[in-house]
């Protein structure tokens, strides 16, 4: 029968964790303090330890590493109310077996509980720590959802190793926060970071910016000079957006991987250098590689340790706490007090789609901090800031589309006239304005928000397509002033 330990100064979780546990046929025993903990430890060591992060007489993680030093194959799950960034990373960097939030999901904890007994018999040589963690980035990951915390968790498995990692995720996601955060809690973080987006420089830049060249390599190369990788040697590199890399680049970057060398444009000897390198992309490399546009051999190289970023959209969850992040960190930015932000504003924040992902939710809550006027953010200055905002890309149209087109073939097929193409948009515009009407049941503030305009602006269209609220029809739809014979909507008087 496995012994568990629990550790934690609240008397009804352990009470509660007790009976659950005991339910289960283990043997479990208690502590309330840290030094009771390790007393209980050194006694007679259990199979498990359950580990509150926040205890009376000291850190969880202090107890941890002193747990570990006594007993460094006993596995430790650490319980936390807050699931920090710095938290999960350290957790998992100093060899935590896992680590779960409070409040618990009683089938996932038991499903933990399982699987560190199962590994305590055979566990794996403990994860070394290497020294205090870096310097901290000026931006930091944010989030305590279960997507973000995997997130964590990755990169405190990988962060004591020299592995290379690729980041992977759609743009705005965090790539180069995470590329960060893995230096910040490596051996490197005092060493050298390096950050080359391969999409920024001109391919006939790239390879010159990378590996340096010497002089008389071309015209114009008066004098040596050093690349990134070689002024990088002994700490990390970070190859943003690398399935953009040009194929003559790629091969370079591959006898980097393999034989730890490189040499400089027009040069003919080989230097020997210790760099780490992290890599990142939003593009598929899979139909890279099928298409031939990426080489086979690096992808395989790269893709050593992959951390998948989650889009926004999967874990709305947390952009209240982004908010929160930040309009403190503009308004300190700008000087200012943060207004906070009303409950009617995050609510219009989560049901967006954010294509732009985070890095589109900061730009929005920065226009809307600006032009907010000190009081605390509304659903009115984020519909307005979202307004502002430049158009994100949302890709190809679906593929259905047969009625569209016909339509189009049709109007385009008409006798010429002046303005013909902001006359067809506007009678697309119009069936959009109409169709969020009728979806949202004649509410103008919900239609507004359908169509991701404000509402003055839904008003203004309201007004410029005649639409009217046809107030005896259940699905209060909005009915134009004429119909177009296919139909499709036409303008009214104004239009």
């Amino acid at each position: 029968m496995s012994r568990i330990l629990l550790v934690d100064d609240e008397a009804e979780l352990l009470r509660n964790l007790r009976r659950l546990l005991a339910a289960e046929g283990y043997r479990v025993e208690t502590a309330a303090t840290a030094e009771e903990g390790l007393q209980r430890v050194e006694q007679r060591p259990p199979d498990l330890v359950l580990l509150d992060l926040r205890l009376p007489d000291g850190n969880g993680l202090e107890l941890f590493g002193a747990i570990r030093r006594r007993e460094p194959k006993l596995p430790v799950i650490l319980m936390t109310a807050y699931g920090t960034t710095e938290d999960a990373i350290e957790a998992t960097k100093q060899g935590a077996f896992d680590y779960v939030l409070k409040p618990f999901d009683v089938r996932e904890l038991l499903a933990v509980v399982r699987q560190s007994l199962k590994a305590g018999g055979f566990r794996r040589a403990r994860i070394e720590e290497n020294g205090p963690p870096g310097r901290p980035a000026r931006e930091s990951l944010v989030g305590r959802s279960r997507a973000m915390q995997e997130v964590y968790k990755a990169i405190g498995r990988v962060a004591a190793t020299d592995a290379t990692v690729l980041i992977r995720g759609e743009s705005g996601t965090g790539k180069e926060l995470v590329a960060r955060a893995i230096v910040a809690h490596s051996r490197r973080a005092e060493r050298p970071f390096q950050v080359i987006n391969c999409v920024a420089i001109p391919e006939n830049l790239l390879e010159s910016e990378l590996f340096g060249y010497e002089k008389g390599a071309f015209t114009g190369a008066a004098q040596r000079r050093i690349g990134k990788i070689e002024q990088a040697n002994g700490g990390t590199v970070f190859l943003d957006e690398i399935g953009d890399m040009p194929c003559g680049v790629q091969a370079k970057v591959l006898r980097l991987l393999q034989e730890r060398s490189i040499e400089r444009l027009g040069g003919r000897e080989t230097i020997g250098v210790d760099v780490r390198i992290l890599a990142a992309t939003n593009r598929d490399l899979e139909a890279a590689l099928r298409e031939g546009r990426f080489r086979e051999d690096l992808y395989y190289r790269l893709n050593v340790v992959t951390i998948p970023l989650p889009p926004l959209r999967e874990h709305p969850e947390d952009i209240p706490i982004l908010a929160e992040h930040f309009l403190r960190r503009f308004a300190a930015e700008l000087g200012a007090v943060n207004p906070g932000i009303t409950a009617a504003a995050l609510e219009e924040l989560r049901r967006r789609p954010w294509p732009g992902n985070v890095r589109e939710l900061a730009n929005v809550l920065q226009k809307a901090l600006i032009f907010n006027r000190g009081t605390p953010v509304r659903a009115e200055d984020v519909l307005e800031a979202l307004d502002a905002a430049d158009p994100p890309a949302w890709g190809d149209p679906p593929g259905d589309e047969a009625l569209l087109r016909r339509w189009a073939r049709e109007r385009l097929a008409e006798p010429a006239g002046k303005r013909r193409l902001e006359g067809l948009l506007a009678r697309l515009e119009a069936v959009l304005v109409r169709e969020a009407l009728a979806m949202a049941g004649g509410n103008r503030s919900r239609a507004a928000r359908l169509l991701g305009v404000s509402r003055p602006t839904l008003h203004a269209r309201i007004e410029k397509y005649g639409l009217r609220l046809d107030v005896s029809v259940t699905e209060a739809s909005a009915i134009p002033a004429r119909a177009d014979p296919v139909g499709w909507i036409v303008p009214g008087p104004g239009g």
